[in-house]
């Protein structure tokens, strides 16, 4: 059974139930008296399709999940009579039993609406409720957005939907049907995403099942369809039906049809395609929780004492990127700058690990809200291969967590005042802020020391087009909704960004960023160690006169693993030549450092609060290819080598770009860092390298908060 992506607070657990020999692979994830059953649709998607709703409503009820038979991990029955509307139901009044739910809000996608109104209609001590999205039920009305043609038989074309035939299907070219089906899906611009989920789970099937699960829908080879208006008749439960106005699988009339059967009401979404909950999913699980609520009214907390808006100190929220901790160590920087200019201000943090540890250091609060956030830096690691990142699909596939992520931020505010939201690459709250600005509830600065995907050459002409596919939404949602960002804020000066294109026919990076933002400098958070108080800190920090050291880090996530153990396989060679030579190899706070071998000469520290001050007084660095460290050792003016992690479009464009502008650091690709004899001349090379760089400004965090504390 497919799992979500859960935060660590909420319990889940998955199991098998076999009905008249069909396994249904089922999970339940979070608790609560109430349960939202989440139905399975046709069978050419599993229940994923799911995945942004089923950790923002685990948070407030209790969810069950199965994959309908004939997809992902549940059975496969032959024969059209298998895939009846009746089997379906059947199916879930057996998941409700394993599950033990005795009654359920039930939420259904297009075929699983019938399965939906089919449950309701003959166990309506069951449900207490049906939300019917997109349904795709079996009224005799005309569809307007496909031409008429037979599905179980040969027809002389393969045009449109055409492709949606059994022939086609069998002895055609099925991906060819899947590619056209789910473009038709999701109609609304830039669904790059939701159409690439569904033709990777749509090739998950075999044709044949597919082409049972239709026939039974349809009555035909052998099975029976019943009327599906008697039984809608039969609906004695609420009933809430969603429809886009762009639907191309199923036209706004099956909405209005089946609202008016069933005595429900209708939500029109103008422009909506036919897969709502994963192309607008904010909007989606709002207008699901209203329904649940309104079933199954929460318990409301007593009534609270009130303060005049006068009598409040100001409050801010603050965001930082989990992917990487020199986002924290600069942000904390500018909380401090933004105190100074507000004494009273109020700084809560929502913010998750490894971010946590540098705020929890430096004595921030992080509101306990925190704990609902799914983790990024866990899927960042997933994604990772021996120093290699594809950054851009990293992102792009951790679409389910930023979307619990926002609505964690979303439910805050509407919980508690906050009179400025700061949200530093915090990318859920800028996105979908733009998909759904009537949310809005504070100011907002937003920044970021990067402007724009970049394709990697590794990624063909397939992922240029996706990133200049990104990069075009990201500008029309700024053309159309300025005020969405009270600031923009580039940590950086204009020299920083890249001067080339966003993608063909789109504006230069530089250019739009200077209109569409303001400059801070570079934020570093701390003051450059001077040369005369060198020798002081480093006695400070444990090191001998007599001693030369080498600091040797990977920032905050655990992908870096790959390399430290690159450079310890090049530390004999290295001391071999500089045996005064002292290596300090920083894990951070998610490698552990006994996972790493023994090397003599190597000194192995888990996560640092001060790495800044042992970057600012060694004699030469062996690091990744992250801007905020590279960025501290520019500023302190240490000779260092990086080795950006292989695909990573930030590392090895953005942040090079930056570098080699600073004339700062020697860039080593992995594959030559994985030579031990490669990297070790590098190391020698730049040992105690007297260095050249133009000056890292002071004043960044300074320049930041006076922008951000305008809004105040």
């Amino acid at each position: 059974m497919s799992q979500f992506a859960l935060p660590d607070g909420i319990t889940s657990s998955a199991g098998v139930v076999d009905r008249d020999g069909v396994h249904l692979a089922y999970a339940v994830s979070g608790t609560g008296p109430v349960t939202v059953l989440l139905l399975p649709t046709w069978s050419i998607i599993r229940s994923q399709f799911w995945k942004a709703q089923v950790p923002y409503l685990a948070r407030h009820y209790r969810v069950v999940t199965f994959d309908g038979r004939g997809s992902g991990d549940s059975g496969r029955p032959s024969g059209a009579a298998a895939y009846t509307n009746g089997e379906y139901a059947a199916d879930a009044v057996a998941v409700l039993d394993a599950t033990g739910t005795d009654r359920a809000v039930v939420v259904g996608l297009s075929a699983g609406a019938s399965w939906a109104v089919h449950l309701a209609a003959e166990h309506p001590e069951r449900v207490s409720g049906v939300l019917a999205l997109g349904p795709a039920c079996a009224f005799d009305i005309p569809n307007t957005y496909r031409e008429w043609l037979p599905w179980d038989e040969p027809v002389d074309t393969t045009e449109g939907w055409a492709k949606y035939n059994k022939y086609y299907w069998l002895d055609g070219d099925y991906d060819d049907f899947v590619r056209y089906f789910f473009a038709q899906m999701f109609t609304e611009p830039h669904s790059t995403k939701q159409i690439e989920d569904c033709v990777g789970w749509g090739n998950e099937i075999a044709p044949q099942t597919l082409v049972d699960t239709t026939a039974g829908r349809l009555g035909l080879e052998g099975a029976v369809a019943e009327p599906i208006e008697p039984v809608c008749a039969r609906v004695r439960c609420p009933v809430l039906v969603v429809h886009g106005t762009r639907d191309h699988i199923r036209p706004l009339e099956y909405g209005e049809r089946l609202a008016e059967l069933t005595g429900g009401e209708l939500v029109r979404v103008e422009g909506g395609g036919h897969g709502i909950m994963a192309r607008d999913p904010v909007f989606f699980n709002e207008i699901l929780r209203g329904f649940v609520d309104r079933l199954h009214p929460p318990e409301r907390p007593a009534t609270q004492d009130w303060t005049r808006a006068r009598r409040r100190p100001p409050r801010a929220l603050y965001l930082s990127s989990p992917i990487g901790l020199g986002h924290a160590r600069r942000d904390v920087a500018m909380a401090t700058e933004l105190r100074r200019r507000h004494p009273d201000l109020q700084v809560d943090w929502l913010a998750q690990h490894p971010v946590t540890r540098v705020l929890e250091a430096a004595g921030e609060r992080v509101h306990p809200a925190s704990r609902w956030l799914a983790n990024e830096s866990t899927h960042i690691e997933s994604e990772c291969g021996e120093h290699d990142l594809n950054a851009f699909q990293a992102i792009r596939r951790m679409d389910a967590i930023l979307v619990n992520n926002f609505g964690v931020f979303r439910d805050l505010l509407d919980e508690e005042p906050y009179d400025l939201v700061v949200a530093d690459e915090a990318w859920d709250v800028d996105y979908f802020l733009h998909e759904n600005p009537e949310v809005k509830r504070a100011p907002l600065a937003w920044m970021t020391d990067f402007v724009g995907w970049l394709p990697m050459p590794e990624g063909g002409d397939a992922e240029a087009a996706l990133t200049a596919d990104y990069n075009a939404e990201m500008i029309e949602q700024r053309a159309r909704y300025r005020a969405v960002r009270d600031r923009s804020v580039f940590i950086g000066n204009e020299s920083d960004v890249v001067d080339t294109a966003f993608g063909p026919g789109l504006p230069l990076i530089r250019e739009w960023t200077t209109e569409n933002f303001d400059y801070a400098g570079y934020v570093t958070g701390f003051e450059p160690t001077p040369p005369e108080a060198r020798e002081s800190l480093r006695t400070a920090l444990g090191y001998r006169p007599d001693e030369r050291v080498c600091v040797v880090t990977v920032g905050g996530s655990g992908v870096g693993a790959p390399l430290l153990r690159r450079v310890l396989d090049a530390v004999p060679l290295v001391r071999a030549a500089a045996d005064d030579l002292r290596f300090v190899v920083v894990t951070g706070p998610r490698i552990d450092p006994g996972s790493l071998p023994s090397v003599p000469g190597v000194e192995v520290r888990g996560f640092l609060p001060d790495l800044v001050d042992h970057l600012s007084v060694c004699d030469v660095a062996v690091v990744q290819g992250g801007l905020s460290t590279c960025m501290e050792l520019t500023a302190n003016r240490r000779p260092f080598v990086y080795v950006p992690l292989r695909r990573h479009f930030e590392q090895n464009l953005h942040v090079r770009h930056r570098l080699e502008g600073y004339g700062a650091g020697t860039c080593l690709e992995y594959p030559v860092a994985s030579d031990p004899d490669a990297l070790a001349a590098a190391v020698l090379s730049e040992l105690d390298r007297v260095v050249d760089y133009k000056p890292v400004e002071t004043d960044g965090a300074a320049r930041a908060a006076a922008l951000i504390g305008a809004l105040l």
